[in-house]
């Protein structure tokens, strides 16, 4: 596919047949076993290359080095990282299927699943004519997040090992697990990385950069209920099921996810479990505004407090924890970084698509860790299901980015 990266696509073909999915319910770190698994051969082929100083981190990051090769020492160290894991839909027996020098109007069918790629319901898919697709076969997802990040930053390792005539400081990569599930880069070590500045490259379509991400929680909420047969009820019974559709009634319905976009935040409602002796609901909530987040917060133990009213006990409890923050926050005044990215995609012929992502990234949390990390495209669409696919050309020019990335920092325009 690629002259230039040789191995780009093999690789990722390669890596999305293995499961890494991630496990919510796991206490470990990493949460999985396949993960610690993959990671532990992604050390063993960083050093087949040639790497220096490949280790394995307590909390399971596998970090690489790359010593500059450049006549100035005073070169940042550029870092790049990506997480292996995957979303929680079926992630076994993943079996990519290829479609070449797709038409741009074509439904593609996803092996004998019954499911398939229509344009007229994923208009993105206009945008590939003439491109080679890589999809599912309708009954997995693919793993392109982030799998096609892990792929790209081995593509740009591997060019540089093979062309020592292009200058370049200092690099440092990374690679993690847990990302899918909130808490991959919760202890990442950003002085053992040591990079003055990083990319996550993690992102969807071609040209994507970002730099301002939600802010995000959990919210797990659990209900006690009072069980007693339905015909001696009446002024008995406490039907958990019940008040957890009191409670999540008295949430804003406009503030959903299907009814927002942009910077509007929303909760999601990600599972509902119980009988009418006990039931319990999950939900994301998520704001690019911290002031607004913390107000959703709020909300739902004000909520709470409401329903426990009607009780002769607390029947309601309201578990919170914060997941990541907007990394915009502090990005706002490292424009620095996020400036060499667009120069590199113009520099390719890349139009850069700067907005607010309404997700987030490992680079949120290690922004907030003290090293600036904007997010870059990866490939992916209709990512963490069965309709998603990558175009092979992308999966190149976000290789290229890369590789540009390095080249303009060796010009010296960052020097410490």
């Amino acid at each position: 596919m690629s002259e230039k990266y040789p191995e780009l696509i093999n690789r990722f073909l390669r890596f999305v047949q293995v499961n890494t999915r991630s496990n919510e319910e796991s206490t470990t770190t990493p949460s999985d076993p396949k993960e610690v698994a993959f990671l532990k051969n992604l050390a063993e082929e960083l050093r087949a290359l040639g790497l220096s100083d490949v280790q394995t981190m307590k909390d399971g990051y596998v970090f690489a080095k790359m010593p500059g090769n450049s006549k100035q020492t005073k070169l940042p160290t550029i870092g790049f990282i990506s997480h292996v894991d995957t979303a929680d839909f079926n992630s076994e027996n993943v079996r990519p299927q290829e479609v070449a020098d797709y038409d741009g109007q074509s439904v593609i069918h996803l092996g004998d699943s019954g499911f398939t790629l229509d344009p007229k319901d994923f208009p993105n898919l206009k945008h590939y004519k003439g491109h080679d697709l890589i999809t599912t076969d309708g009954t997995t997802l693919l793993g392109a997040d982030d799998k096609a990040g892990v792929a790209e930053i081995m593509a740009l390792i591997d060019y540089l090992l093979a062309h020592p005539e292009i200058e370049h400081g200092p690099l440092a990569f990374a690679f993690g697990p847990d990302e899918e599930i909130g808490r991959g880069a919760d202890h990442f070590d950003v002085q053992a990385f040591g990079a003055d500045f990083a990319y996550t490259v993690d992102g969807g379509p071609l040209g994507e950069l970002e730099w301002e991400t939600f802010n995000a929680a959990g919210a797990k909420v659990t209900i006690k209920g009072r069980n007693v047969h339905p015909g001696t009820a009446k002024d008995t019974m406490v039907n958990a099921l019940q008040v957890a559709i009191d409670f999540h009634n008295g949430l804003p319905e406009e503030d959903r996810p299907e009814k927002t976009e942009g910077r509007q935040g929303f909760y999601h409602l990600i599972s509902l479990d119980g009988t009418p002796e006990e039931a319990s609901l999950s939900y994301i909530i998520r704001d690019h505004d911290r002031q607004a987040f913390e107000s959703k917060k709020a909300r739902l133990k004000q909520l709470q407090n409401a329903l426990n009213e009607r009780f002769d006990e607390p029947r309601v409890h309201v578990h919170l924890q914060d997941q990541y923050y907007n990394m915009g926050e502090v990005l706002k005044d490292r424009q620095e970084v996020v400036c060499i990215a667009e120069t590199a995609m113009k520099t390719l012929g890349i139009e850069p698509k700067v907005e607010p992502v309404r997700g987030g990234t490992d680079g949120s949390k290690i922004t907030f860790l003290g090293l600036p990390t904007p997010n870059l495209f990866a490939g992916g669409e209709n990512m963490h299901g069965r309709f998603e696919y990558v175009s092979k050309q992308v999966m190149v020019k976000a290789t290229d980015v890369l590789l540009e990335i390095v080249q303009e920092v060796a010009k010296g325009k960052l020097a410490k």
